[in-house]
C-alpha cells in the first residue's frame, strides 16, 4: 500500500480487509468483527480445502468507508451512512489493535496493490444488536 508513491504497508500472505464503519458502529461491532476475521477459515489445509483460519498470517486494514455508498437514487453516491470521522478512525484503530493488523493511512488517498489467492472475497457485517 502506497500513499504519495511512499511505501506505507505491506502484508505476505494474509487478509486485506476493507473497512467501512456505519453510523451506530459500536465498539462491541469493531470487536466482534476483528475476532469474526481471526478465526474464518478461508485458508485451504493440507487436502486443498477452506478450512484453516488466520493463524500466523498477517492482515492489512484498510479504512474504506466508500463501502456505504448509497447510489440508488441518481448519479451520484451519498455517503450519509457512513460514520463520522472521528469516531470511525476510533473504530478503525480499535479493530486494527485487536487483530494486530497492518494499516493503510486513514483517510488518505491510498494506492492497493493485491494479489488475490483464490479468490474469495467475502463481506462481514456485525449481527443486528438489541439496544442496551
Amino acid at each position: 500500500m502506497s500513499v504519495d508513491g511512499k511505501l506505507v504497508s505491506e502484508i505476505g500472505p494474509g487478509l486485506l480487509v476493507l473497512l467501512g464503519v456505519g453510523q451506530g458502529d459500536e465498539e462491541r461491532d469493531a470487536d466482534w468483527l476483528a475476532d469474526k476475521v481471526r478465526t474464518l477459515r478461508v485458508f485451504a489445509d493440507a487436502d486443498g480445502r477452506m478450512n484453516e483460519p488466520l493463524g500466523d498470517r498477517q492482515v492489512l486494514c484498510v479504512s474504506q468507508f466508500t463501502l456505504y455508498g448509497d447510489a440508488r437514487r441518481g448519479n451520484r453516491p451519498s455517503w450519509v451512512a457512513a460514520a463520522e470521522p472521528e469516531r470511525a478512525q476510533s473504530l478503525y484503530e480499535r479493530f486494527c489493535e485487536r487483530l494486530d493488523a497492518w494499516r493503510g493511512v486513514f483517510g488518505a488517498m491510498m494506492a492497493v496493490e493485491l494479489v488475490n489467492d483464490g479468490p474469495v472475497t467475502l463481506m462481514l457485517e456485525s449481527p443486528v444488536r438489541a439496544p442496551g
